[in-house]
């Protein structure tokens, strides 16, 4: 990302740029939140058109024309650049820009704390609807790339890999198995734990972290920059707030795993670690 278009923007940096026609702003809240009140010309968009399911495995990337209608009905072409919000701290918003990245897409920006951070800032919130904001419609031929992508074979390809490091995004509880959402639970073998609220300053409306601090918590777990990431939660929703961060901070390899412990803990024959 280039500093005309960081990975994650400052509310008062986008209220700056609101005039910029390249811009597309992206609100993945539930509609009804969108409805009582959005970032100026954020258009709405369903979480759920982001991912696909195949029986108990949830999170998956939908087929590609079903992206490509997306940025189609938001007006999002090669040269836009991207930013996404939700109400719940960036998750949703981190699954849209990491499937986007996924593509190739490279103009992407996560508003940091959200529509939250953007009140707490003193700007103003509109409940101008979104069809009156709707872009022009334009075509995207996109294509799915693999190198930020892990999925069940890649990873137990690389479970001895010493230079590649598995993180979980999930609870403590759904960590060591306490808590099983799937046939069975607990974790990928050799995988540590960074709960997606770690990234998060809850007292300052769900901002990131400061970068030292992220930096220092996570080294602490092992996770450093030389290494080969592969994140993951249930669905690889909260996984990708955790993906954004790395990126953010310069790691050079991260991948996210679609269908994450929905996938492998729904296997028979995958290592599993409690």
């Amino acid at each position: 990302m280039s500093e005309d278009t960081p990975l994650v923007i400052d509310p008062l940096a986008l209220e700056a740029r609101l005039q910029d026609q390249r811009l597309r702003i992206v609100d993945l809240s539930p509609a009804d939140r969108h409805a009582a009140g959005h970032v100026p010309g954020a258009i709405h968009l369903d979480y759920g058109r982001l991912v696909t399911s195949a029986g108990p495995v949830m999170g998956l990337l939908p087929d590609i024309g079903a992206i490509r209608a997306i940025l189609t009905e938001l007006g999002i072409g090669p040269e836009t650049h991207l930013v996404c919000y939700d109400e719940e701290g960036g998750g949703k918003a981190a699954r849209m820009l990491w499937t986007l990245a996924v593509c190739g897409h490279e103009a992407l920006s996560l508003l940091d704390g959200g529509l939250a951070a953007w009140s707490a800032a003193g700007l103003s919130t509109t409940t101008r609807p979104a069809a009156e904001t709707a872009p022009t419609r334009t075509e995207y031929p996109l294509a799915y790339g693999t190198e930020r992508v892990a999925d069940r074979g890649w990873i137990l390809d690389h479970l001895e890999d010493e230079e590649v490091i598995l993180v979980d995004a999930r609870s403590t509880d759904e960590f060591t198995g306490q808590a099983a959402y799937a046939a069975r639970g607990g974790h990928i073998p050799g995988a540590v734990s960074f709960e997606w609220t770690r990234c998060m300053d809850l007292d300052r409306h769900r901002r990131l972290r400061p970068e030292d601090a992220l930096r220092r918590d996570l080294e602490a777990q092992g996770i450093t920059p030389e290494k080969e990431i592969v994140v993951y939660c249930h669905t690889h929703h909260r996984s990708a707030l955790n993906w954004l961060v790395l990126e953010h901070l310069g790691y050079a390899r991260v991948r996210g795993y679609p269908g994450s412990w929905s996938d492998w803990g729904n296997q028979d024959d995958t290592p599993i670690e409690t």
